[in-house]
């Protein structure tokens, strides 16, 4: 483990006391009624013991958020399905990151994700990807893991890419079938149980990543934004 294994913040060294940072947060189907998701909920509070200027908008209000405000924000963090809009908007100063990139550095191997995101350039139709939520809820119409992602990556490789799903502690002891792993933030487990999969993955070779640095590759921004 790091040496600083539990010392870590959400954001890191990305914020400092008086920055204003901009949350997007699309309220779409997948939002559920009435309250933020958890990776939200636990950034917000990050910033907040930071003592950061904190600031949210959906990405329809965007622009007008932008235009409201004074100065532009240190940091903007996005939800990652709607990364290459935001980042087409964003003040050229303004740093970019999305929650489930904050997440793979505060809870995984951002390196790894990282290197491992760059295989996705050498899938083809016969490869096949593991798609591992780390929670067990209901999915929904577009849900980002189980619709959008493959979606993004079959449009990229090809109709015929092979995408198992799996939830929860579901995640296969054999991983040497696949070509490449997706995991979400997995802001439901703590670190120690996401490096335990991320070692696994390691130890059979097999190149594994998250929703947020995936979807950066895929945007064609990984290079660009912060974590």
């Amino acid at each position: 483990m790091p040496d600083d294994y539990g010392e870590e913040t959400i954001t890191g060294a990305l914020v400092e006391e008086g920055d204003l940072v901009l949350l997007v947060m699309p309220q779409d189907i997948q939002a559920p009624k009435g309250r933020l998701i958890l990776p939200q909920v636990q950034t917000i509070r990050d910033l907040l013991d930071h003592k950061c200027l904190v600031m949210s908008c959906t990405t329809d209000k965007l622009e007008d958020t932008l235009a409201a405000l004074v100065r532009p924000p240190k940091l903007i963090i996005t939800d990652s399905q709607v990364f290459r809009t935001v980042y087409d908007k964003k003040p050229q100063e303004s740093l970019l990151t999305s929650f489930s990139v904050l997440f793979a550095e505060y809870k995984g191997d951002f390196a790894y994700y990282k290197e491992s995101a760059a295989t996705i350039s050498s899938l083809t139709e016969e490869s096949k990807v593991l798609i591992a939520e780390c929670c067990t809820h209901a999915p929904l119409k577009e849900d980002i893991g189980r619709e959008k992602i493959p979606n993004m990556l079959r449009k990229r490789i090809g109709a015929g890419l092979t995408v198992d799903i799996v939830s929860g502690t579901d995640f296969p002891k054999d991983l040497s079938n696949y070509d490449l792993i997706i995991q979400c933030g997995a802001c439901m487990f703590n670190k120690k149980y996401v490096m335990t999969r991320i070692e696994r993955a390691k130890e059979q070779k097999v190149p594994m990543s998250n929703y947020g640095v995936a979807i950066a590759y895929l945007s064609g921004i990984l290079d660009k934004i912060s974590y």
